[in-house]
């Protein structure tokens, strides 16, 4: 929504953009020019070197931003590292398992996105999967640095519906965004369930590598970088100090069974099957490796889901059930399934602006009434695993300018964002002086922090 034009305001989304660019895009690809590198900003320990500046500007330009200028770009580049700075001078750490963890989930998507062949990824960026990982370490270590701070100096902002209101009233009425059609969409998504032949091969071939690591002493962790199919084969399935509650019930409760090199039978979690094998523990933090295979599907196995949505379909026509309540109860996609299943945009509104479907939503919906329901369909889940689902066209709204009565929720985030954007810029004001900040003379007219 933009309602705020780029001023000290819109660093911090600048700033945070830069930060989920980088992760995304390690190094622009078959990039046309030549950078001659050199260190153009030091922020006490951390610095900025100019091609990365070049690299994130490309990548700004070439995901829309048009009127982003090179000096936005160093600006924002600028205040990641003085929020890391700030956040070692104020002794706030985001712990290394939360870094593994979302690395191991980000590791997944690029993956799924590569079409699920690690290979190919590793052709692509001339590179090893863990040469991948260890690039995007300190950049994502940044980046939940920077939501850590974030977090805390904002924490405490709220808005009242009359601020709101106040709000909205100080737009410009010239300056008032004009929406595109939105729409309220819903989905029911059925994964298919694992075939009893399925389930005995993966757990003949767990027990067999169990049994070569048991029996025959082949080191478990050259098993994991042989065999598994997580992201953390490539580093022997190594997961590294974990505290207790912090993964899936049933993968840690067969976890803290085992004692020191004790390697576990089979476990089925959400992610697949593991055999996992106990490095240390010590109180509630533990160390463990695992080995995750996971399972493959047969068409019948998608019949079998789809007649499941077919029945669901039909209770929601016929017996005029709920879709959201059908939704809540039977649908595998956990980020939807919590809101009655419908899709929401950034500000956390059900409605949604049509460009921000996906294409294959977009294409689906664009055949369909007001009303209607598709019969089940196979798609690709952003995880990169297929699945069945069914689409529920709820809604439409035509382009409209923006106004307090349909447009309530995208006002409020605005507000409180233009609230917490203020109070990052007051923090700034004081921060910038607590932290050396030098930057390279030939980027003195951007005027950086001023």
């Amino acid at each position: 929504m933009k309602i705020l034009k780029y001023t000290n305001k819109g660093r911090l989304k600048l700033a945070f953009l830069l930060l989920i660019l980088s992760v995304q895009f390690p190094k622009a690809q078959n990039a046309d020019y030549t950078v001659i590198d050199k260190i153009i900003v030091k922020v006490d320990n951390y610095i900025v070197l100019k091609s990365e500046l070049e690299r994130s500007y490309l990548q700004i330009q070439s995901s829309g931003n048009y009127n982003t200028t090179k000096c936005d770009v160093l600006e924002g580049l600028v205040l990641n590292k003085l929020m890391v700075a700030k956040a070692e001078i104020d002794s706030v750490v985001v712990e290394e398992e939360m870094i593994d963890r979302q690395l191991d989930m980000k590791m997944q998507g690029v993956i799924a996105q590569a079409g699920g062949d690690a290979k190919k990824l590793e052709e692509a960026f001339g590179k090893s999967m863990e040469e991948i990982r260890e690039e995007l370490r300190d950049q994502e270590k940044e980046q939940l640095l920077v939501q850590e701070m974030q977090r805390i100096i904002t924490e405490d902002i709220t808005v009242t519906p009359s601020e709101v209101k106040r709000f909205f009233k100080n737009i410009p009425k010239d300056s008032l965004p004009y929406f595109s059609t939105e729409v309220e969409i819903g989905q029911i998504v059925k994964k298919p369930a694992i075939s009893d032949e399925e389930r005995a091969r993966i757990e003949n071939l767990l027990l067999k590598i169990r049994s070569e690591a048991i029996d025959d002493g082949v080191d478990f962790q050259v098993l994991a970088g042989r065999h598994s199919e997580g992201p953390t084969g490539p580093r022997g399935g190594n997961l590294g100090d974990v505290e207790r509650g912090q993964m899936v019930s049933e993968f840690e409760a067969a976890a803290l069974k085992l004692k020191n090199g004790e390697i576990s039978l089979p476990v089925e979690t959400e992610f697949g099957f593991h055999i996992i094998q106990m490095v240390d523990r010590r109180g509630n933090i533990y160390n463990a490796r695992h080995i995750l295979i996971q399972p493959k599907y047969s068409d019948e196995d998608f019949k079998i889901a789809s007649q499941f949505l077919d029945s669901l379909k039909n209770l929601i026509e016929i017996d005029t059930l709920a879709f959201d309540k059908v939704a809540k109860e039977f649908s595998d996609d956990k980020e939807t399934s919590s809101n009655g299943g419908f899709i929401r945009d950034a500000s956390g509104a059900n409605r949604i602006s049509v460009s921000e479907l996906d294409p294959g939503l977009f294409f689906t919906m664009d055949t369909m009434k007001v009303g209607s329901i598709t019969k089940p369909m196979r798609f690709t889940m952003p995880d990169g695993k297929e699945a069945m689902r069914i689409i529920y066209y709820k809604s439409k709204l035509k382009p409209h300018q923006a106004n307090l009565d349909q447009d309530y929720q995208k006002i409020y985030m605005a507000a409180l964002n233009a609230k917490k954007s203020k109070q990052m810029s007051d923090w700034f004001k004081d921060a910038k002086h607590e932290v050396f900040v030098e930057i390279d003379p030939e980027y003195g007219n951007c005027n950086i922090l001023q």
